[in-house]
């Protein structure tokens, strides 16, 4: 089939279906974290998956008092960012890593322990809903 000259439109037919950015964000599937992550010199849009916000950055009740949310959070795009300065992620995803402060729940009668514990997370610069790049930091088994 010859596709020069034709528009995506021409080619595949009309949009039956699209989710965009802005919809994740509005449904809760992703948590804007834009504002914090130009503090850290981070240019782009940038994004959580809510499984890697509840599971990182919501703080344990064991730790409340010791740790916040806020710094969490930092933690999370410091590290992202500091990955992109020194090359560990070049091009548009990669891999890094963030080590955080968790909690072993024991039994009632037992006192909960804390560990620190090294996660690797994912990050994905694809477009925004406008074409422009953004950023999104996920699991590394998600896409």
């Amino acid at each position: 089939m010859d596709t020069e000259g034709k528009t995506m439109q021409d080619v595949f037919g009309e949009v039956i279906s699209r989710y965009t950015r802005a919809q994740a964000i509005e449904d809760g599937v992703l948590i804007d974290v834009t504002a914090t992550a130009k503090e850290i010199g981070i240019k782009y849009p940038a994004a959580l998956t809510t499984a890697v916000y509840d599971e990182y950055v919501v703080v344990p009740k064991a730790l409340k008092g010791m740790q916040d949310e806020a710094g969490r959070l930092f933690d999370i795009l410091w590290m992202y960012a500091w990955a992109v300065r020194i090359g560990e992620i070049s091009g548009d995803q990669g891999l890094f890593s963030v080590s955080f402060l968790m909690y072993e729940p024991k039994s009632i009668s037992e006192q909960t322990r804390t560990r620190q514990e090294t996660i690797t997370l994912k990050a994905v610069c694809g477009p925004n809903d406008d074409g422009s790049p953004c950023i999104t930091l996920m699991k590394p088994d998600k896409d």
